[in-house]
């Protein structure tokens, strides 16, 4: 391989990382496992063209073939997600909310938005975001007792504050969001709707979350995450918006688009349009469901009482450790998760109290409710004796038996040594017995 002879520190340690990631446990809400198609198409040529501007408007030459990748992933957007208008050149979610507030609001303009605490996103108008610094920031709260959003609630501060916008989406959200009530509150005062449907598109795609393309002035999401493509973003908004938004992009804040991502992201949104699609959000969904209730039977609180989606927040404060240092010791068993906070944290953000568990990435490979509660009594055992390395040492050796029975990557794990399990070669799996591309790793 060329990449092995001109940069072997680098290629070794891609090796290193496929590695990881087969030998892990993945629990990163944010995080998914692509095809080997999506790779390819990420891997291409179309990484060395330059193509600032939109399909058949560029201004560079030589940009044929692009704008057919381009065309694609907006078509096969605009089908999944029932959208007037799409744009799949942001480079990330984070830059796909910029535009949208820089395409109809002014600095200083209020805005009311979820809390981070209680599930937002930094980009939601954290202090120390762009969305925070520019933006006058107002937040609404989970109800104390629930965890779970109070539409009631929402409405007595946007009507005491009158926002030009408000934000619905969230990034550690386990309930059903209902975008119609949001859309009757934005009336009410005068406001945009803006929705980060970033961790639940695939969801949305497939019917299993209500979707907030009719109701919302603005959707963004990234294309990762559930909806299994490339690390990037897009913008879905109603046609009235569409030139500000597409200006806003380009040039506002982007120059040339990633035309190799683009193209990653097209064969996502055709992934995601097969029926088998739907087969595998059902299952991210039970899986989520299925490992909540296996940590909840462990005495492991789960915030807002379980999930009606992907992921989850467990409350660690009855185990009498750190979401820190829980994420820490799960990490040397590879389990791999995330801190977070948990509603009305009493710890700081650096420490929290809780970890942010989702399925994406397990369901993926393959793994079932079973595999679940596996994995909760794996969890649990890790916490629990999380200073006896002879227990811990044994729950890796479950872990890796575990993700060997659902193994990554085989074409890259059978070329290359480096990437074969310790204890001898893997076997191939087909998750969800089927010879489906979409699931075949």
């Amino acid at each position: 391989m060329d990449l092995q002879k001109i940069d072997p520190d680098v290629y070794v340690a891609i090796q290193k990382e496929i590695k990881r990631q087969n030998d892990n446990l993945e629990l990163i809400a944010s995080e998914n496992f692509v095809s080997e198609a999506v790779l390819e198409a990420q891997g291409s040529v179309m990484t060395n063209k330059y193509a600032e501007g939109y399909p058949s408007a560029r201004w560079y030459n030589g940009c044929e073939n692009v704008d057919i990748v381009e065309s694609l992933a907006i078509d096969r957007a605009r089908k999944l997600f029932g959208a007037e208008h799409v744009n799949v050149q942001p480079h990330s979610g984070s830059q796909a909310n910029m535009a949208v507030y820089m395409s109809v609001l002014q600095t200083g303009d209020k805005i009311l938005a979820l809390d981070l605490a209680c599930g937002g996103h930094l980009t939601h108008g954290h202090k120390i975001n762009f969305s925070g610094r520019t933006y006058n920031i107002v937040t609404y709260k989970v109800n104390p007792k629930t965890e779970m959003l109070d539409y009631d609630e929402i409405k007595t501060w946007a009507v005491k504050h009158k926002p030009r916008m408000i934000v619905a989406g969230a990034s550690a959200y386990s309930r059903i969001i209902e975008f119609k009530k949001f859309r009757e509150i934005c009336d009410s005062v005068g406001a945009y709707l803006f929705v980060d449907m970033a961790h639940i598109a695939g969801l949305i795609a497939v019917g299993l979350h209500p979707n907030p393309v009719p109701y919302a002035e603005f959707v963004t999401t990234t294309t990762h995450k559930t909806l299994r493509g490339p690390r990037g973003g897009m913008i879905l908004c109603r046609q009235e918006f569409a030139k500000k938004i597409d200006m806003t992009v380009f040039p506002g804040i982007q120059g040339g688009p990633l035309m190799h991502i683009v193209a990653a992201k097209a064969v996502a949104f055709k992934e995601a349009l097969l029926p088998e699609f739907k087969q595998y959000q059902e299952q991210i969904i039970r899986n989520a469901q299925a490992l909540a209730e296996g940590l909840a039977k462990r005495d492991l609180r789960i915030v807002a009482g379980g999930t009606d989606n992907h992921l989850f927040l467990v409350d660690l404060r009855k185990k009498n450790i750190t979401g820190k240092d829980a994420a820490h010791i799960l990490d040397t068993v590879q389990i791999t998760v995330n801190k977070n906070l948990i509603p009305f944290d009493p710890a700081s953000a650096i420490v929290t109290s809780g970890l942010r568990i989702g399925t994406p990435a397990v369901t993926t490979r393959g793994m079932k409710e079973k595999e679940m509660q596996t994995i909760a009594q794996l969890i649990n055992e890790a916490i629990t004796y999380k200073d006896d390395e002879r227990v811990l040492k044994d729950i890796r050796s479950q872990v890796e038996q575990l993700a060997q029975r659902f193994p990554l990557y085989q074409n890259l794990l059978e070329e290359n040594k480096v990437l074969k399990s310790s204890s001898g070669k893997l076997k191939p799996q087909e998750p969800f017995g089927t010879s489906s591309n979409l699931h075949h790793l």
